[in-house]
């Protein structure tokens, strides 16, 4: 075993001491900043690696997860941040595909918060890491380390509801809420590649532009326009759309179902516009759960689907491998690059979880550690 780091380095971290009753609750008064130590690798696993953080992915889900009102809770005190990237500083002796100073990102899907087993508490919300050797990804050519981290989230979840689940195809019209988003912008980029016409919605005039200019086809100011379904059908020839991708929720996933054609495909990929579904606390059930008209369903021959890109990995461990060798290839062939609008250090993680709170981002969110060097 090998390392880079003084085992009396010392960073920093930030952790969710108790779960809010609401994330702006969590944010205020259960996220916390403290002193973090080099790992103490004689407690380590042979197949474990430390990775020293460059830059940590900030999203939607590390908001929810700090009221436990996400599907997934980790043990209290937790440190955040789902998706990171870095620096390999230890490894263990059985650590065989990578090495001290190889640049990685990590899965979070197999270490972090959201992750099954041992390595919940080590988010990417810190100066240190620790995952297991099999969650490591050797970070392209071509992405920086905030790059890196903004890239399996989002495209991995555009890749399964758009292709898996909605079987989008050349010459396709697709409806895309939340465009503006770190997932939503990725859909417009994979939903562009793949030859289909990208209708995109959000409520701000400059981030829609910058939507347009990252491939939309055309945008809509739902904020000015809440009855956009005269604005589809116009842009559509009357036709309506073939594909809604819908991660807002509520009053747009009504007004989307006047907009499509006769069996079109309805993804719901999130429910951004109701976050408080869900009791706060960690409590279960969701006693503001959205509701969808079966009047209109039905009418319209929709095929409605649920598109839980975690949850469907968990229960069928076979659909990553081809997914994520295909998102490295388009990375590799310059096709896709994840679009990053704000970058935080460390210390100002109020600030940021505040920004995304707010709607301030476009695209991705990165938050730095503090420099070791």
């Amino acid at each position: 075993m090998t390392s880079l780091i003084s085992p009396n380095t010392q960073g920093q971290r930030v952790i969710v001491a108790e779960f809010a009753e609401d994330p702006i609750e969590g944010i205020e008064n259960y996220v916390q900043i403290e002193t973090q130590f080099m790992p103490e690798t004689g407690k380590l696993a042979s197949n474990d690696v430390v990775v020293a953080v460059k830059s940590a992915s900030l999203g939607w889900v590390d908001l929810l997860m700090t009221s436990g009102q996400y599907q997934h809770m980790p043990p209290l005190p937790y440190t955040p941040g789902l998706e990171y990237s870095g620096e390999v500083v230890w490894t263990g002796d059985q650590v065989t595909q990578h090495k001290v100073g190889d640049r990685v990102l990590v899965d979070g899907f197999q270490a972090g918060p959201r992750s099954p087993g041992d390595y919940q508490q080590y988010g990417g919300f810190a100066n240190f890491a620790v995952a297991p050797e099999q969650a490591l990804l050797a970070i392209p050519e071509g992405l920086s380390f905030d790059q890196a981290c903004n890239l399996l989230g989002s495209y991995e979840t555009a890749y399964y509801c758009l292709l898996t689940c909605g079987q989008l195809l050349a010459g396709e019209t697709v409806l895309i809420h939340g465009a503006s988003g770190a997932t939503g912008l990725a859909a417009v980029h994979i939903a562009k590649m793949m030859g289909a016409t990208v209708i995109a919605t959000g409520r701000n005039d400059k981030k829609l532009a910058l939507v347009k200019e990252q491939g939309a086809d055309h945008v809509i100011n739902c904020k000015h326009e809440p009855k956009f379904r005269q604005q589809v059908k116009d842009l559509t020839a009357g036709k309506g759309v073939d594909v809604v991708y819908d991660a807002v929720g509520g009053d747009i996933s009504l007004e989307s179902m006047r907009c499509v054609k006769f069996g079109a495909r309805f993804l719901i990929v999130g429910w951004a516009s109701t976050p408080l579904v869900a009791k706060g606390k960690g409590q279960r059930e969701a006693p503001n759960a959205n509701m969808l008209p079966t009047n209109l369903i039905m009418m319209k021959g929709l095929r409605v689907m649920g598109c839980p890109t975690v949850i469907s990995s968990q229960q069928d461990p076979t659909l990553r491998p081809a997914r994520i060798k295909q998102l490295l290839q388009w990375v590799d062939e310059g096709k896709i690059k994840p679009y990053i609008s704000h970058v935080f250090p460390l210390g100002d993680v109020k600030q940021a979880l505040l920004a995304k709170w707010n709607g301030e981002i476009l695209g991705g969110c990165v938050l730095k550690p503090m420099d070791l060097s």
